[in-house]
């Protein structure tokens, strides 16, 4: 690189990625599920939890690929959709259905990628508790950024996302959002 090319380099900040990095090189917490961590406090802000259902919980993806990330798990640490209960499994697919017209108000959308991993291999970053995602998308989202520069732009902060969805899901009439 010469020295023009170097002073002419954009620079993207986003201090908010050190948590990520971070929390990669953190000392093992007592119970090493985020999911089940922040199912046992009462804090449900810091924990990005927007919706706590009998058998299920909503909760903001700390490190999204979109704005609106959000993340489908039974609210009881099972790792196989064969340990799932009839009850849960239905839970969770009528959340996923509500949460994607409530996503359509707020954000509107293109579409969504809405899927789980299943195992490490298969790229799930906690394999041992099942959980869905939903990652709404936009016609234009995929853009040089991920590619060139090894970074997503997320334009809102994690914080005032979970504010806005629980403000959203409490409008529904959502019990215990």
């Amino acid at each position: 690189m010469t020295e023009y090319e170097e002073t002419r380099m954009k620079r993207l900040w986003a201090p908010w990625r050190m948590g990520y990095i971070q929390a990669a090189k953190a000392e093992p917490q007592a119970d090493p599920c985020f999911l089940c961590r922040g199912l046992k406090e009462a804090d449900d802000a810091r924990n990005l939890i927007a919706w706590r259902r009998p058998h299920s919980v909503v909760i903001l993806n700390r490190f999204p690929y979109n704005n609106g990330h959000l993340l489908i798990a039974p609210n009881v640490h099972k790792a196989h959709l064969r340990d799932l209960s009839d009850a849960e499994t239905l839970e969770m697919q009528q959340t996923i259905s509500a949460l994607t017209s409530i996503l359509d108000e707020m954000m509107t959308p293109d579409g969504y990628n809405i899927g789980l991993n299943l195992g490490r291999s298969a790229g799930a970053g906690l394999p041992g508790h099942v959980h869905w995602h939903i990652v709404p998308r936009w016609n234009g989202d995929t853009n040089f950024m991920p590619i060139f520069a090894e970074a997503r732009v997320i334009v809102q902060s994690l914080e005032a996302f979970h504010e806005w969805l629980v403000e959203k899901l409490t409008s529904h009439g959502e019990p215990g959002a």
